[in-house]
């Protein structure tokens, strides 16, 4: 079954995402169930518009890249593990400034 999420992007992060802040996704049906580890690549794969090394390192975001899933860290929801669920709220902050 598809899932309706919304992905929200600031602090730079939406730069990489067309300048865009807030993307209403739909995650197509999978035999397995939709995780922040399947969701990144498919982000990557299907949203990112340039520079894929400053969102992602590896299977993960790359450090300095905040993200809250319904507003609570990733940290204290499972981080790549966490289940996707219907209308989950992801954002992804970036703390890293140029200088």
């Amino acid at each position: 079954m598809p899932l309706q999420i919304v992905l929200e992007f600031s602090g730079g992060a939406e730069l990489l995402f067309n300048k865009i802040k807030k993307h209403e996704v739909t995650l197509p049906a999978s035999e397995k169930d939709w995780t922040i580890g399947s969701l990144l690549p498919w982000m990557r794969d299907t949203m990112l518009q340039e520079r894929p090394e400053l969102f992602m390192q590896g299977n993960t975001v790359r450090p300095g890249i905040l993200v809250l899933i319904n507003d609570s860290d990733w940290e204290l929801m499972g981080e790549l593990d966490y289940p996707i669920k219907d209308n989950d709220r992801i954002v992804f902050i970036s703390t890293l400034h140029g200088g």
